[in-house]
């Protein structure tokens, strides 16, 4: 299924996972834990001056022009199946788990070329961090929450942009959410970044089903599902813990295989 993003007017528009900020938010974790030797492997690969977080975004920016590249953002595990099936949810690898795999055997590759090898760092970046985004690990044929309309504390839109940014963006800028949600992720980190992106797209599918569909309240006829503060306490503290994840596990990755 090919999701779309529609918003104040806007259709046709590929679904992104996390903002900006989301996604910086995991680079900065993720780079914040990495080894020395990774460190500097990852600072080879991407060239001088380049951080993880300034390419995080990377792999949305180029979507219009590798429209081949949409179906990796995301994994349909649909929400009344407990389990990612890879026949079912991943044909042809096209889906972020698989993906996510094949960046990694890519960058393990010593005959890789550069380019090939900074493309690949960079779609593992951004792709960790969609996996974490509870409505790209689950399906509900509703187009990744794109066609659930809702109005968040007054402001019409959908459910899909809810998640990637709205709730975000009330919890308050980058800089100061990132120092709060590294204490956090370091405490966290040896049971968290534990596991295969299998397991984790899994996981934020069994949230997704628990607190993004669980706890959406039933819209009045003909109108938006009305969000505010009762489903804002039930979401943030998901939004935190899978952004600290990703960033865990961005990390181990990566020390894994520049060790």
């Amino acid at each position: 299924m090919h999701k779309v993003w529609v918003i104040a007017g806007l259709c046709c528009v590929p679904a992104l996972a996390w903002g900006p900020e989301g996604h910086d938010l995991v680079a900065r974790i993720a780079e914040a834990q990495l080894t020395p030797a990774a460190r500097a492997k990852v600072a080879e690969i991407l060239g001088p001056g380049v951080s993880m977080a300034s390419v995080s975004s990377w792999a949305d920016q180029v979507r219009r022009e590798r429209a081949p590249s949409g179906p990796w953002h995301y994994v349909d595990i649909p929400i009344d199946k407990p389990r990612f099936d890879r026949a079912r949810d991943c044909a042809n690898s096209d889906c972020v788990v698989a993906q996510i795999e094949l960046d990694e055997k890519t960058l393990r590759d010593p005959s890789t070329p550069p380019a090939a090898r900074r493309e690949a760092l960079m779609f593992l970046i951004h792709f960790v961090g969609d996996l974490h985004q509870p409505l790209h690990s689950s399906d509900n044929k509703d187009k990744g929450g794109n066609d659930v309309h809702v109005t968040f504390y007054d402001r019409p839109g959908n459910l899909h942009g809810t998640w990637d940014s709205g709730l975000l963006n009330r919890m308050g800028k980058e800089d100061d959410l990132f120092p709060v949600l590294l204490k956090e992720a370091e405490k966290h980190s040896r049971k968290w970044s534990k596991g295969t992106p299998e397991q984790w797209a899994e996981q934020a599918h069994k949230e997704s089903v628990k607190v993004v569909y669980g706890k959406l309240p039933k819209p009045p006829a003909g109108g938006n599902a009305l969000l505010g503060a009762d489903y804002e306490r039930s979401a943030d503290p998901l939004i935190r813990e899978q952004i600290e994840k990703a960033g865990d596990r961005l990390a181990r990755t990566l020390n894994r295989i520049f060790q």
